[in-house]
């Protein structure tokens, strides 16, 4: 498995090394020994999975503290355009954003951690996307980010009139009145 550093460190991109023959492919789509030497031994306890349809944007979401999360993003069928956005108060990346295009073909993975928010659009007719999740789904927890907030400036891909939100996606706050991750080198 080869890991891909972005510009956010912490960012991680996972492509594992594919045997393809007559039968079709095979992979091992997760190692904890490698995993954990990048991510700082991460213990993943939940899987999730969604199924989108074109223009589906979901985002971009995050735990509040103390339920927060860190998360290995993989698209099982079609194509998304995954992000990971830093909501770190004093990091040196804050506010800035990593795009990771994610397939059913490229069978990469975006490893997402703790205090960034995440969100993604599906860029084929359909998407399933399946997700680890290294503490549980707290409702009250959630939180969430504008996903056109001008100061993060993100390319989704598609047109805004191609885009499909939520209601509640629809109502985000802004990078700027979100404040409950600090960046522990701060």
């Amino acid at each position: 498995m080869k890991v891909v550093f972005t510009k956010i460190a912490e960012v991680l991109i996972f492509e594992p090394e594919i045997y393809i023959d007559h039968r079709g492919y095979f992979f091992e789509s997760f190692r904890q020994d490698i995993f954990a030497k990048y991510a700082n031994k991460v213990q993943f306890i939940q899987d999730n999975q969604s199924k989108s349809s074109f223009g589906v944007l979901r985002g971009l979401h995050f735990q509040m503290p103390p339920f927060t999360q860190a998360k290995l993003v993989q698209c099982l069928q079609g194509e998304v355009l995954d992000v990971a956005v830093d909501i770190r108060i004093g990091s040196p990346t804050y506010g800035e954003h990593v795009p990771v295009r994610l397939s059913e073909n490229n069978h990469r993975q975006l490893y997402i951690p703790k205090g960034f928010a995440h969100g993604f659009i599906v860029l084929s007719e359909n998407a399933v996307i399946s997700y680890k999740c290294d503490n549980y789904y707290f409702p009250n927890a959630d939180g969430g980010l504008a996903w056109d907030d001008p100061s993060i400036n993100i390319d989704w891909l598609l047109g805004p009139e191609q885009i499909k939100l939520s209601e509640k996606d629809k109502k985000q706050p802004l990078l700027s009145q979100v404040n409950c991750f600090k960046y522990k080198n701060s």
